[in-house]
């Protein structure tokens, strides 16, 4: 499932809900990033802003309750992206994201909004089962895609975790954000740059970007003009 817009500092297409889950998280955002889902009403806030709910549908009754288990089920998405990606097996985190995957999302339909033109809206209240189903059916969709398995990347920021699909041409995106943490990369490669042109080594002249490599790695592009997403 297609997301409308980025959560966090700078522009960020995750490319899947169930990744735009993950960078709501103080270890899954960019540097410097707290918890983004600490109340109910940023819960209501992060709800419309991914569009996993029409603007202007009433959400009175998101509460704690409902943070804790977006909660839960964040922290499982994050096992099961980490194992794909080589981490350790996520035992127990496919049986509950299945789990709630097999629930029933909530039903659309399509109503005339006040400028006459039809817009998406709810047929009932969205309740919290429903919701969390649309995001567990989302990351199976993804782990069950050998495309999307493949397209999926860790930013190469330093200090950020951000994970998104990389939908480039040639797989050349390598940053979460490229006027967030591409900006980072591209300032302190210029100041390792000064620094060794003056013959005077910063603490910051090697580990952050290597100086060659594959594209997808550090190092991998050359100075030049980012494209889109964080793709230089």
């Amino acid at each position: 499932m297609a997301t409308g817009r980025g959560t966090g500092a700078g522009r960020f297409d995750a490319g899947r809900i169930c990744l735009e889950l993950l960078a709501t998280e103080p270890a899954g955002g960019a540097p410097g990033a707290g918890e983004q889902l600490g109340s109910p009403a940023r819960l209501a806030r992060w709800l419309i802003e991914v569009r996993l709910v029409p603007p202007g549908t009433a959400l009175t009754a998101v509460d704690a309750s409902w943070v804790d288990r977006f909660h839960a089920l964040r922290f499982d998405i994050g096992r099961l992206m980490a194992a794909q990606l080589g981490g350790p097996d996520a035992e127990g985190a496919l049986e509950r994201v299945n789990s709630l995957a097999s629930g029933a999302p909530p039903g659309h339909r399509a109503v005339r909004g006040a400028d006459g033109v039809l817009v998406r809206a709810l047929n009932a209240a969205p309740d919290c089962a429903g919701l969390l189903a649309v995001v567990a059916r989302d990351a199976v969709d993804l782990l069950t895609d050998p495309a999307a398995r493949a397209a999926l990347r860790r930013c190469q920021g330093e200090a950020c975790h951000r994970l998104y699909l990389d939908t480039s041409r040639g797989g050349r995106r390598r940053w979460c954000s490229g006027e967030v943490c591409g900006n980072r990369a591209r300032v302190a490669r210029h100041r390792r740059r000064s620094l060794g042109a003056s013959g005077v080594e910063g603490p910051a002249a090697t580990g952050a970007e290597g100086s060659g490599g594959a594209p997808g790695t550090p190092g991998a592009a050359g100075p030049g003009t980012e494209g889109p997403h964080g793709v230089e």
